[in-house]
């Protein structure tokens, strides 16, 4: 069995569709987790409003699958979505998989 990672996608409410729609056109991934959170961005303007409450609502796409398909998935969003204020990381995955 291939080592699995866990990427972690944090974007930019609107960019919810459009990274929903990418996200369902790619080969190799058995699906992704999506979630409404509120964060607070180590770099960027916050708003006013967002600076009264400390915290910038954002979306956190997770997707799991073989380490070499999770960087060159990363890879594609960067080409994609280059310059739209996405953030990301990858963790490794001990086990993932639908429970028997």
């Amino acid at each position: 069995m291939s080592e699995l990672c866990l990427l972690v996608l944090i974007a930019p409410p609107q960019l919810e569709e459009p990274l929903v729609d990418f996200l369902l056109e790619q080969e190799g991934f058995s699906g992704f987790s999506l979630q409404k959170i509120d964060g607070s961005p180590a770099h960027g303007a916050l708003t006013l409003a967002e600076q009264v409450t400390g915290r910038k609502r954002q979306i956190m796409f997770q997707v799991h699958a073989g380490c070499a398909e999770v960087r060159g998935l990363v890879a594609q969003v960067g080409e994609t979505f280059r310059g739209a204020g996405l953030h990301y990381w990858i963790a490794p995955l001990i086990e993932a998989g639908p429970i028997p």
